[in-house]
């Protein structure tokens, strides 16, 4: 029997996935009106969390933060099973991660990190990408449960805390390219240009297919091979921005963007590569 802790929206859907595949689960929520509509594909509701994990050999959870991933477990401690492992999916910190896996050996119960690049209808239908990371014999054992989950599973070593990390990172870039979205139409609005046929521009301009070749500039320190140099990219973002406000607004992401070019300009590398700007951000 499995135990699923937090009905949000991955959770009741890997809820729905699991009973698709005929397995038996118990599951709990915080607000036990968000876990009650599970009862119609054969989930035990349980509004006390102890009974909800009592004979689980497994126990999952998709919760909102480290805080909340250590007040639940502890609260439902008591009805831990020998043997039982716990299987935690909710983006947290990696510095949490750490101390909670840590914790959990400790006490001689088996925790596994395995945050998810899932939305609510992966988990339905047992697609995306699940991250993992920790003691490579329990990932092992779990692979094969976790393979049903998902689309791919990826194993990043023995560090409890490194598919937190991955999580992190993968999440930034789609702060950024979502931030970035939002001064890309700001941009088209003040040119008069509709939010429509501004997003027709990648129907034909794919920037996607420019980011291993910046990445591999950026790695192999090639800044001084430009295809694009650092003024004359000043130069475009100055015209953004100046764009923008003669229409009456103003960008979020692109000024801080700027700030960080006129750095490098200072230091003499308007030739160079205008990727440069990464250059203090790489870990040597």
């Amino acid at each position: 029997m499995i135990g699923f802790l937090g009905m949000g929206l991955l959770g009741s859907n890997f809820t729905r996935a699991l009973r698709k595949r005929g397995e038996q689960v118990r599951v709990w929520n915080r607000t036990a009106e968000k876990a009650r509509p599970l009862a119609e594909v054969g989930a035990v509701v349980c509004e006390d969390l102890v009974e909800t994990v009592r004979g689980a050999s497994r126990i999952h959870l998709v919760l909102s933060d480290d805080q909340a991933v250590d007040d639940v477990l502890e609260r439902a401690r008591p009805g831990f099973e020998r043997g039982v492992t716990i299987v935690d999916h909710t983006t947290t910190s990696p510095s949490g991660t750490r101390e909670r896996a840590k914790r959990w050996a400790e006490r001689g119960v088996s925790f596994q990190h395995a945050p998810v690049f899932m939305a609510p209808q992966n988990a339905l239908e047992s697609t995306g990408v699940m991250l993992a990371s920790g003691e490579r014999a329990r990932f092992d054992k779990l692979e094969p449960e976790l393979s049903k989950m998902t689309g791919k599973v990826i194993y990043l070593g023995d560090d409890p805390s490194r598919a937190a990390a991955f999580k992190l990172l993968g999440n930034s870039f789609l702060m950024f390219m979502t931030a970035g979205f939002a001064d890309f139409f700001e941009l088209a609005k003040a040119m008069d240009i509709s939010s429509s046929d501004a997003a027709g521009l990648f129907k034909f301009f794919n920037p996607g297919a420019t980011l291993p070749g910046r990445i591999d500039r950026i790695l192999a320190d090639k800044f001084s091979e430009p295809s694009w140099e650092l003024a004359m990219a000043r130069k475009d973002a100055r015209l953004m921005i100046e764009e923008t406000a003669r229409g009456g607004g103003a960008l979020a992401v692109l000024p801080a963007i700027a700030q960080v070019m006129d750095k490098y300009l200072e230091r003499g590398h308007a030739h160079d590569d205008w990727t440069i700007i990464a250059k203090d951000s790489l870990k040597k």
